[in-house]
């Protein structure tokens, strides 16, 4: 999945910033893609999370 299908996946979902992470990521669709970002390219993980409106210091504990 390309950042631009991300960036499009979170666009369709409104108030992400009443959901919690998880929330977030299930109602974007974005579970799997995230966790296989997570393992394998984890500045894509970040980029998701940061898009997604994580604050950095929980971006710091999920990707580590």
């Amino acid at each position: 999945m390309t950042d631009e299908d991300i960036l499009s996946a979170i666009s369709k979902v409104e108030d992400l910033g009443g959901m919690t992470g998880n929330e977030r990521l299930y109602a974007t669709g974005l579970i799997e893609e995230f966790e296989s970002a997570k393992l394998n390219d984890k500045e894509k993980a970040k980029r998701t999370l940061r898009w997604l409106k994580f604050d950095e210091t929980s971006i710091t504990k999920i990707i580590l």
